[in-house]
């Protein structure tokens, strides 16, 4: 028997012990190559299929090779690579070999994509990024939060898929930048390499893909687009959650365009450690690269943010107008941001002039704290309790270090959660100038950025104060 014998009768065995869905789906697109003594070599469409048999239909494939071919049996399996590159697969479980001999993929096959994203073009097809030119790395201002992912983006965006940083896995709560910096760097990406196909989308439109190949029976289409990508980014991959069969997909590509050297960027609520409901495949692929955390933007970044947005806007706030928004809106970038855009548009619609006292109406309907019910004098025994310093200590002028650290936080807390100006908490604390408040509020605001103890200490104690409002 040649070598297409083989196979067909390889096929006929499997189809009577397999779904025929299952048969038409990994089996019919498979078609045989060459034959050396009791070695088949067959081609298959993508990546994904040597991995998906494997797990579901060795047995039955292993059995099959050995009643038609002999106990000698082997199986390799050739991969078609978008641009002629070559990668060499790990071997599968049951010993088959996995190569790609450099077989570049027909351009009819191409064309047959069937996929929103792709707009046709004069060269074949084109890719549309879905970025937001707005999220770039010039709107995206620096500070302690998010210095180290700014820093490895930019390495990314210089040299993508040849850096440590692959994949880059960025988490963080909600509103801190996480969307802005990975859509920067594909920005980035999109300015220095135009030739490279760039993809920024979110899980959900991920999920919702994989769900319409599924139904339309054109997996293979979908894997093989997603599979063509330069730079992936996909925007909350916690929300894989329990999802099974996109789990699978997500990792057959995940592991192709690694394989390939293409750059993998997500973002996700959580740290792959706390992550729930996913493969632990997945969990420990993650971890590859290079892992990192956005952080609430300290008081100098949200000034810093503050005083940016409102420059780009074409307006002038006080730089005591700025202070006060920076100190009262702590949680996120987004919120910070919405505060000011807020107060921009109930000035131009009353046409009143931004004033203090107008910022302090706008901040008092977003901001949960209700600040008239937050003393300094409980503050301060609030955080004496904590520490266990007493009260008189702690408004003492001792230079010891647990103490002024604790005088510090109580100075921030005071700031964020009260309308006393610097003057006022300074002379609170022992007849302590304006100045010396504002530094203790930047270490603070440094020391939260950096430490996650203390930044425990900050949130335990803000707790104990807004329980008892």
């Amino acid at each position: 028997m040649n070598y297409r014998e083989v196979w067909d009768n390889c096929l006929q065995i499997i189809r009577d012990n397999i779904p025929e869905s299952s048969f038409r789906t990994w089996f019919e697109p498979i078609r045989p190559v060459r034959m050396d003594g009791s070695t088949l070599t067959i081609q298959v469409p993508s990546g994904f299929f040597p991995e998906y048999i494997e797990e579901h239909f060795i047995s039955i494939l292993s059995s099959t090779m050995k009643r038609v071919i002999g106990k000698e049996a082997r199986l390799i399996y050739e991969v078609p690579v978008v641009k002629n590159s070559t990668v060499r697969y790990p071997a599968g479980r049951q010993g088959g070999e996995i190569v790609n001999p450099d077989i570049a993929l027909p351009k009819d096959k191409v064309e047959k994509i069937d996929d929103p994203y792709i707009i046709p073009g004069i060269k074949g097809i084109t890719v549309n990024p879905n970025l937001n030119y707005n999220y770039s790395f010039d709107n995206l201002i620096e500070g302690d939060c998010n210095r180290l992912g700014r820093a490895a983006g930019m390495a990314i965006a210089a040299n993508p898929g040849n850096t440590a940083y692959n994949p880059f896995f960025v988490y963080g709560g909600p509103g801190l930048g996480k969307t802005h910096l990975v859509q920067a760097i594909g920005i980035e990406i999109k300015e220095k390499f135009q030739e490279k196909v760039v993809l920024y989308v979110t899980a959900n439109r991920f999920q919702t893909h994989y769900m319409e190949s599924v139904q339309k029976n054109s997996l293979t289409d979908f894997l093989h687009y997603y599979q063509s990508m330069d730079v992936l980014i996909i925007d909350d991959v916690h929300e894989f959650a329990d999802k099974k069969g996109t789990q699978n997909a997500f990792f057959q590509i995940f592991n192709y365009l690694r394989q390939l050297g293409k750059q993998l960027i997500f973002t996700s609520d959580r740290a792959p450690v706390d992550l729930q409901g996913l493969e632990q495949r997945l969990l420990s692929r993650f971890k590859w690269g290079l892992t990192t955390e956005l952080l609430p933007p300290d008081l100098k970044t949200r000034t810093a943010i503050l005083k940016a947005k409102s420059f780009k806007e074409g307006i002038q706030l006080d730089d005591e107008i700025i202070d006060y928004i920076a100190s009262k809106v702590t949680d996120n970038v987004r919120e910070l941001e919405g505060t000011l855009a807020s107060l921009m548009a109930h000035a131009t619609l009353t046409k009143k002039k931004i004033t203090l006292q107008l910022a302090q109406e706008i901040i008092e309907k977003i901001v949960t704290v209700n600040s008239e019910d937050v003393s300094i004098s409980r503050i301060r025994s609030t955080v004496s309790e904590y520490f266990g310093i007493p009260n008189e200590v702690l408004l003492s002028n001792t230079r010891k270090r647990e103490i002024v650290q604790a005088r510090q936080i109580a100075m921030y807390l005071c700031r964020n959660m009260t309308r006393k100006s610097l003057n006022t908490i300074g002379s609170e604390f022992g007849g302590k100038n304006h100045a010396t408040v504002l530094h203790a509020c930047e270490t603070v605001g440094d020391l939260m950025a950096t430490d996650r103890s203390f930044r425990q200490y900050i949130n335990d104690i803000e707790k104990k104060l807004k329980s008892n409002i």
